[in-house]
């Protein structure tokens, strides 16, 4: 139900930006969030955004690095990720928390938080 894009093979020190769109306009948007899952590791939090107050919150590897943000008039949330590492190297998915599984935290950290997810998109940083 959430379209995420703009993955895709990079270098170290690169830039890329994700984004994520909801596929059909069947609920609203309370929190957007990432999670990334590298190779034989866990899905893990990388930064989540408050939608209507357009707050965000971040993991703290990627602190400095990546910026969460939403278009409310598009519909839409992006991930800029700057200074990419090799360690960056994952499955990035994204997540939104609908209006009717709102547990009314104002930052959602954890995966079962969310209700509605994307199909995820893959960054690859090279070194």
């Amino acid at each position: 139900q959430l379209q995420a894009s703009g993955g895709g093979l990079v270098q170290a020190g690169g830039s890329l930006k994700l984004s994520c769109v909801p596929s059909e306009r069947t609920f609203s948007v309370i929190g957007m969030g990432w999670f990334r899952q590298a190779p034989g590791k866990e899905r893990e939090f990388v930064a989540t955004i408050n939608w209507s107050a357009g707050s965000p919150l971040y993991e703290d590897s990627v602190k400095g690095r990546f910026t969460i943000s939403r278009d409310n008039s598009k519909n839409t949330g992006y991930l800029q990720m700057n200074s990419l590492k090799p360690e960056d190297t994952a499955v990035y998915y994204c997540a939104a928390v609908s209006d009717q599984f709102h547990s009314g935290r104002f930052h959602h950290t954890y995966s079962y938080e969310y209700d509605v997810w994307g199909q995820g998109t893959l960054v690859t940083v090279s070194s």
